[in-house]
Order: structure tokens, then sequence, then C-alpha cells
């Protein structure tokens, strides 16, 4: 992100605004198996069609996913692959935070 101009960090921001929402996590965690219509990720969601939608098209603005219509039917899929890699990166990070945080309140334990 060095010597990024201001439009750029923008941009950074609005992307990883997109994944702030765990909803929209979940929703690309479902993309990453098959692509999907909005109904049914709704259901798996267990959210409404029309919240699933609006998620969809923030991921959609930030080309996360992208839209295929098939007669009356929307299918989305992933469009950036590399997003996965970006969230295997954060929850490995998180995991091993979590990981020495359970340990430093084992060995507090201990010294009493």
């Amino acid at each position: 992100m060095e010597d990024l101009p201001l439009a750029a960090l923008t941009q950074v921001a609005a992307y990883f605004q997109a994944l702030s929402e765990p909803t929209r996590l979940q929703i690309l965690n479902l993309l990453r198996q098959r692509e999907c219509k909005v109904g049914e990720l709704a259901e798996l969601c267990g959210c409404s069609v029309a919240n699933v939608s609006r998620h969809l098209g923030v991921l959609q603005q930030q080309g996360l996913v992208e839209r295929e219509s098939r007669g009356t039917s929307a299918f989305f899929r992933i469009a950036d692959p590399a997003v996965y890699q970006l969230c295997d990166l954060v929850c490995g990070s998180i995991a091993g935070n979590n990981a020495r945080a359970a340990e430093a309140g084992a060995a507090f334990l201990k010294t009493r």
C-alpha cells in the first residue's frame, strides 16, 4: 500500500468493507463450493432473499462475485478467487492469536 494515492486507498477500504460483514463472508464461503442462485443462498444463510440480494450487490460492486443469467434464473459465482487466499491468511492469523491468548491464560492459571 506504500505510496498509493488516496483514490486507490479508498478502493482498498471499500474492498475490505465488503468483507467486514459476517453474512457476506458466509456467502463467499458457500460460493467457494459451487455457484448458487439467490434463493439457494438465502436458504443456506437463513436470510431473506432481499437481504442476500443486497449483500450480493455489495460483493459484485467490489468485483468479488459475478452474476450470470440463465433463462429466468440468475447464478452467482466467485469472480476473484484470490479473496480466499486473503481470508485464509486472516483466519490463520486469528487462529494463531487465539492460540497464543489461550496459552497465556493457561500459564496465568498455573501460577496461582
